[in-house]
């Protein structure tokens, strides 16, 4: 009786079979970003919230991912999430592929890589509802693939845990893990109603702000500010104790036409006000610092192309609207 034959050994260029279930290629690499959303963001809800979808949607897909790999990637517990050790070198490793994947189809389309997909942005408040909505508008229609996130708050941004592309930044940048690009400064000046001079004469030097009623802007100062002489670089402090302080720069600017105070606020949300002499423009040679503007993104190997068209155009259009809104009238 013939024995048995042995099971042929599979030969090295034989290709290996998946295991049964296991997640194809193009769905490991969305298993991959999962993993890394959930990471950044520091629960399975936030990261379902900036990806679009169901925290039971990004709970299956944890679990895909670790069946796939037979390993615990994450311990959680009601109230934490920790990485295991496997998901800590998961976790980098995953970021590698990812990064050299994304190089690779930045390679492969070059100058056919068409901006798609939708940009998350942060901007202040002032600007983004009146001086950036024109270069928004002329950035949507050059790239007609490509949705905006506008959204509007002066508070710091968390680029990763809210899953932001790009921030418009008024102020000094204190942030070394992000890439700051200067395109504007903006100028600002001393303004008051009418009203709030009556009986008084007219400033003419910083001394005699301080004997008026302020209002302050908190964001950028609250009980004093300097001002330097346009032409001798004379610095002067003022202090005073503000009547209405605010984090809001069209409130401050509703105050001052009030007659509530004086003020110091960039000139071109004053300017409307001033041509029609609902405001005054005090000590006009003397000027508080310009404010730098600048554009913040998160440092990366790679950005996606509606982020570098989005920055290219905004460098150019913000320093031009910037300069047409301070001089108008």
């Amino acid at each position: 009786m013939p024995r048995p034959s042995k099971p042929a050994r599979p030969r090295a260029s034989q290709k290996r079979t998946p295991p049964p279930g296991a997640p194809a290629t193009a769905d490991r690499l969305e298993l991959m970003q999962t993993f890394l959303r959930i990471v950044d963001a520091g629960s399975l809800s936030s990261a379902a919230a900036q990806l679009g979808t169901t925290q039971p949607t990004v709970s299956r897909r944890l679990q895909a991912l670790e069946r796939s790999l037979g390993l615990r990637l994450l311990q959680r517990s009601t109230h934490a999430m920790k990485l295991t050790e496997d998901g800590a070198r998961c976790y980098e490793r995953a970021k590698e592929l990812l990064a050299s994947w994304d190089l690779l189809e930045a390679d492969l389309r070059g100058a056919r890589d068409e901006p798609e997909g939708t940009l998350r942005v942060v901007v202040p408040h002032a600007f983004g509802q009146q001086l950036l909505v024109e270069p928004l508008t002329e950035y949507l229609h050059r790239h007609a693939r490509v949705s905006v996130e506008w959204l509007l708050h002066d508070r710091a941004v968390d680029f990763i845990a809210d899953g932001i592309d790009c921030a418009i930044h008024v102020g000094e940048v204190h942030d070394p893990s992000v890439v700051a690009i200067r395109v504007a400064e903006v100028p600002r000046i001393v303004v008051a109603a009418p009203s709030v001079l009556a009986g008084v004469p007219v400033p003419t030097h910083p001394d005699e702000l301080a004997r008026l009623p302020w209002l302050s802007l908190r964001t950028f100062y609250r009980n004093e500010i300097s001002l330097t002489h346009v032409a001798t670089g004379e610095v002067q402090p003022i202090v005073f104790q503000p009547r209405v302080s605010t984090d809001s720069l069209y409130a401050l600017r509703s105050a001052a036409v009030k007659g509530l105070g004086v003020c110091v606020g960039s000139s071109w949300v004053m300017q409307e006000d001033l041509v029609r002499g609902r405001l005054l423009h005090l000590v006009p040679h003397w000027r508080a610092a310009p404010l730098p503007m600048s554009l913040l993104y998160p440092s990366a190997r790679f950005h996606p192309a509606r982020l570098r068209r989005f920055v290219e155009l905004m460098r150019e259009t913000i320093p031009v609207a910037l300069a047409e809104a301070t001089h108008r009238g």
